[in-house]
């Protein structure tokens, strides 16, 4: 399964190239919203794989 995290920079990656293609401004600017709310909320994790690595 998915974690949390992966799941937030995958959805926040897919939004940012979604606001690259859009054709209104409108849109564009949705996306962007939405590519920040993501990145925010992949940012409260800590990968797991990277949780030791330091």
């Amino acid at each position: 399964m998915e974690s949390d995290y992966r799941y937030y920079c995958r959805r926040a990656a897919e939004e940012r190239s979604r606001a690259a293609r859009a054709v209104t401004a409108e849109a564009r600017q949705r996306h962007v919203e939405l590519a920040s709310l993501f990145a925010s909320k992949a940012a409260r994790y800590v990968e797991p794989e990277n949780q030791f690595a330091r």
